[in-house]
């Protein structure tokens, strides 16, 4: 009795909502895919899901818009993408732009599961995203992202591939209607050098003829994916662009157990312990790491959460930065050259793929590179394991760094590179109530830094300081007559700052966004048939040019308070909850 009654918790930090893939699963638990009796208010209007971010900042000049796909995604999982031929905007008076926005919207109504989706141009990924999770009466989301750094791909014809992967049946009923526009400002005045974007982008991705997206699939530990690439010989900086998310087995890998646990108990459910990190290396050398944000997408935990304000990072996923200019001198003899992936711990399925950014220089043929120093410590890991039957605690701490320096000789004359990683990352794990009751405290800390300089001065130069943080509380109690209640609490957090420096001048950012929610859902024959779900998120953006803050609460649909606020006031909803010790140790 004891070892069934933990289905219930484990399942739910799993997908037990969330099929954002559609792979076959080893475990029994995520088979049983639990249909959620519609719950929203009885009116014909649909609703207006979104994810809080900051507007993005515009220029004042009328923008050229450009639809570049209509269609209906209804059963599309395993086929090919949705192809769009593009053409850039040639009748628009002015070819130098300011800011390009990608703008997603789409509609949808019935019952269908979140689905995780990219968007690509010629191989290049510019936006993953997931679906929100549609009512009865119908519901409507918009996603608008800055896609100027690709604006190098954009100034040639192209096609756009989409891959949205959904199945409609006699239960899962919703078509994605979807519509993709780009917006294209116009400005006077455009700035070079290492303030603009790439010259050429390389796409490190699956080619374009596949039943599936471009990204490539990670399927356990010892999967490594590649691709061979080649470069230009003028090359003078070199961006790696990778974007990443997690699914099935591991979708929720901050709440999986040890295999230890995992066996004791006799249990068939996914394992690997609670740390991942995705690891990119050049031509066998390993050269940057991944330790992503912990996006939930929005079936995940308790689906009423998110709706309709959607988790941190669910309706745009971050793509993180690897500086690899240190690197030059290692790719720029002519030959091919390869970019692999593979996933610390994982469980099937990761989706990964980048997109390498490159700088040319345009009063140079060739350029010369070497690498002068290189260190990559190895991983340090350590799981403490404290448990008796299903109850238990886990502590599980990690730590990792990366230093590349190099120089390329090029017009702008000897510039210097040193690009580091340091990261810490700690996650303590709590199992009671006999396996029904999981408690998740995990944050992840990691500094990156970027220096170039020549001789004289200084270049360029980046360092970002990023917090991610989660908390998470489940709980099931069973009410006979083959029905339980779920109890969940969430807590998601990101902290972003950025010192940005260049001979135009510094730029100081940052990004604080928290979410807390709560909810409970009463399940019967695999189906809700009762539930709330409660948000309350709070965002604050500053730079050296706009403040802006919102501060908002949902519940059972319906908007509580929303408040919005662009004054730069250091005490604008002070929030942030970091008192936390990195590593922790099992109490004696």
């Amino acid at each position: 009795m004891a070892a069934s009654s933990s289905i219930f918790l484990v399942y739910f930090l799993l997908p037990l909502f969330s099929t954002a893939t559609l792979h076959s699963t080893s475990s029994l638990y995520r088979s049983q895919l639990i249909t959620q009796q519609e719950s929203s208010p009885k009116n014909a209007t649909p609703t207006t899901f979104f994810e809080v971010t900051k507007p993005i900042k515009l220029p004042k000049t009328k923008p050229f818009s450009h639809l570049i796909l209509e269609h209906d995604f209804g059963s599309t999982y395993r086929k090919p993408p949705i192809l769009a031929n593009y053409t850039p905007p040639f009748n628009c008076p002015s070819q130098k732009f300011s800011k390009i926005v990608l703008e997603w919207r789409a509609t949808c109504k019935g019952r269908q599961f979140d689905r995780i989706f990219g968007v690509w141009v010629s191989g290049v990924e510019i936006f993953r995203s997931c679906t929100a999770e549609p009512t009865k009466n119908g519901i409507f989301w918009t996603v608008k992202k800055d896609i100027t750094r690709y604006s190098s791909l954009l100034m040639k014809n192209q096609i756009f591939a989409v891959y949205l992967g959904n199945i409609v049946d006699s239960t899962y009923t919703g078509v994605y209607h979807v519509e993709i526009f780009v917006h294209f400002y116009p400005a006077k005045v455009r700035l070079g050098g290492f303030d603009s974007g790439a010259d050429l982008i390389v796409p490190i991705s699956r080619n374009m003829h596949l039943n599936d997206g471009l990204w490539f699939e990670i399927e356990n530990s010892t999967d490594v994916q590649s691709k061979d690439f080649k470069t230009p010989p003028n090359v003078y900086r070199a961006v790696l662009e990778v974007y990443v998310s997690f699914h099935e087995n591991d979708e929720f890998w901050y709440g999986n157990l040890p295999n230890e646990y995992i066996s004791s108990n006799n249990l068939s459910i996914a394992g690997n312990g609670a740390f991942r990190e995705v690891v990119v290396s050049l031509d066998e050398m390993v050269v940057g790491l991944v330790w992503p944000f912990t996006v939930i997408y929005t079936g995940g935990v308790n689906p009423l959460f998110w709706r309709p304000i959607s988790g941190i990072g669910s309706f745009d996923l971050p793509s993180y930065d690897i500086e690899i200019t240190p690197l030059l001198g290692k790719i720029l003899d002519g030959n091919s050259h390869k970019i692999s992936f593979r996933v610390t711990d994982a469980l099937n399925v990761w989706y990964v793929d980048a997109n390498l950014h490159l700088w040319l220089d345009g009063k140079r043929m060739k350029t010369e590179g070497k690498l002068l120093k290189y260190s990559c410590l190895p991983l340090s890991l350590s799981v403490l394991t404290n448990f008796t039957g299903f109850n238990g605690s886990f502590i599980t701490n990690a730590s990792r760094s990366i230093t590349l320096t190099g120089m390329v000789k090029s017009s702008y004359g000897t510039i210097t590179t040193k690009s580091s990683q340091s990261l810490s990352y700690s996650n303590h794990m709590v199992m009671g109530n006999e396996g029904n009751l999981q408690i998740v405290d995990q944050i992840i800390e990691f500094i990156d830094t970027v220096y170039a300089t020549t001789p004289s001065s200084s270049v360029h130069s980046l360092e970002s300081s990023k917090k991610y943080l989660l908390k998470m509380y489940s709980d099931s109690v069973d009410q006979g007559n083959q029905s339980y209640t779920s109890i969940s609490n969430l807590t998601l957090g990101l902290d972003d700052k950025r010192v940005k420096g260049s001979k135009y001048g510094s730029s100081v950012s940052s990004v604080n966004n928290l979410q807390n929610a709560q909810g409970y859902m009463i399940v019967k024959g695999h189906l809700v048939v009762k539930g709330l779900g409660s948000t309350q998120q709070v965002y604050k953006h500053n730079d050296d040019s706009c403040c802006y803050s919102r501060n908002i609460s949902s519940s059972n649909y319906t908007i509580l308070y929303d408040k919005v606020s662009n004054s730069c006031s250091n005490s604008t909803w002070s929030y942030w909850p970091l008192k936390i010790d990195k590593r922790r140790s099992l109490p004696g």
